[in-house]
């Protein structure tokens, strides 16, 4: 069976707004709700970031089933790794196997303005990922931790509220370094729809594995997916709510360097809404999301974490959970 999840745009939406979007997520039957992480959102106009361990911690008291992750968190700037197990350790205290922390390597528009800090290459921001996830694992699972690393350090660090078991770790990639990092580290794998389909064939799913064989665990593996998907009855509509994530259309070299929610925004606002769209399954038939994320599923992702874009997320949710969820499962049961 495929595992169905719901994406919370911190970015989109007000703290109070989006946990009601939550708590419908699971009252109309869906599995987990990942949250993103975000300092400042894509947009500045109507943007929102709310700061995600507070808002799963509200969210897990007013759920009783649903996995509760982030997609994803940058455990290696603006946080050090010992806050982010000591806060994950918290929620997976009171949320007992329903905790996930997705990871990734960071972007610039989160790390910068709220640092002040010199953006470094990807080199040195996967070194960091990698140190700070074996950090974590000590703290989960040891006591008094002294780390000297490269990057970090901690003396005889003791977190006092750990859970029963090890967090999930869930590494976030979209090229083939840090893809392989995520099967050789991760507990899951975590990447987004709407690129070239190559990406994920020959690129993305073949580096997991190669990292994975190089672990050599023969431990379950989650391959998640964030589909973004605009559904609506209208076809116009589905296709207009695809606007304000325009961003998400930008290129790696129109948005590269840049920190500045009101520039990402212009840029974002001069793109047609044919390219604005360009990301998303965008459609009123529920067969055809059927279609669209048949080809992920035949990659071997199992947990499929919808992105929706409009601005009525409980229509969205009410529609999905009615026309489209039950068409998933019978055809990949």
């Amino acid at each position: 069976m495929i595992r169905i999840g719901y994406k919370a745009s911190a970015e989109q939406f007000a703290p109070r707004v989006l946990l009601d979007f939550g708590v419908l997520a699971e009252q109309v039957g869906f599995h987990s709700c990942f949250v993103s992480d975000h300092f400042q959102p894509w947009r500045h106009t109507d943007g929102h970031a709310p700061f995600a361990f507070s808002w799963m911690a509200a969210l897990g008291e007013r759920t009783q089933k649903m996995v509760l992750g982030t997609s994803v968190v940058t455990p290696t700037f603006r946080y050090h790794p010992s806050i982010v197990a000591h806060a994950m350790a918290t929620l997976a205290s009171l949320y007992p196997a329903r905790i996930i922390l997705g990871v990734g390597t960071g972007e610039s528009l989160n790390e910068v303005p709220s640092t002040g800090m010199a953006w470094p290459g990807f080199k040195e921001r996967e070194a960091r990922l990698r140190e700070a996830v074996t950090l974590m694992r000590r703290l989960w699972t040891e006591e008094r931790v002294t780390h000297h690393g490269t990057y970090y350090r901690t003396e005889a660090a003791t977190l006092y509220d750990r859970p029963a078991t090890p967090i999930p770790i869930y590494l976030g990639a979209a090229g083939p370094k840090a893809a392989f990092t995520a099967g050789e580290l991760g507990d899951g794998f975590i990447t987004t729809s709407g690129k070239a389909p190559s990406l994920y064939a020959d690129t993305l799913v073949p580096n997991v594995q190669a990292g994975r064989a190089v672990r050599g665990s023969d431990q379950p593996y989650d391959m998640m997916m964030e589909i973004k998907l605009s559904f609506d009855t209208d076809a116009g509509e589905a296709l207009g709510n695809t606007r304000p994530w325009a961003a998400l259309a930008l290129s790696p070299e129109e948005k590269t360097g840049v920190e500045d929610p009101l520039e990402m925004e212009r840029l974002a606002d001069a793109l047609p809404i044919e390219r604005c769209a360009s990301r998303w399954i965008v459609t009123n038939d529920a067969d055809e999301v059927v279609a669209r994320v048949k080809p992920y599923v035949d990659l071997g992702f199992r947990h499929l974490v919808f992105h929706a874009p409009g601005p009525d997320q409980a229509k969205f949710l009410h529609l999905f959970a009615e026309r489209v969820a039950p068409r998933l499962q019978a055809a990949f049961a």
